[in-house]
């Protein structure tokens, strides 16, 4: 499934209040379950002494699908393609890489 694809499907189960902008409630959602996929890990670091299990990694991967359909509903709503996204991403890094300004802040670097 390419990303296309999927914010194509991932928006067939796009049910959610507006509020203001169409935009804001998958924005909080999406920072919600960034933090739950943080927080998964900050448990294995506290309780499991940094050892990740096939159990942990199986609830982290379903924590991080609920960031990607966050991702693609925001996209979609900004009206951008998720490929699109991802193209712009990796031009983004090679282009910091062919420049040795990978490391570093900034967003424009």
């Amino acid at each position: 499934m390419d990303f296309d694809e999927y914010q194509k499907e991932a928006n067939k189960t796009a049910i959610y209040p507006v509020l203001g902008a169409k935009f804001v409630y998958p924005t909080l959602g999406l920072a919600d379950e960034a933090g739950e996929v943080v927080g998964k890990i900050k448990k294995v670091m506290r309780d499991d002494g940094g050892v990740l299990t096939e159990e942990k990694k199986i609830e982290i991967k379903k924590e991080l699908g609920d960031v990607l359909w966050y991702l693609a509903q925001l996209s979609t709503d900004l009206g951008i393609k998720l490929s699109e996204v991802a193209k712009a991403n990796v031009e983004k890094l090679a282009s910091r890489m062919e420049r040795n300004v990978l490391h570093g802040s900034g967003d424009n670097r």
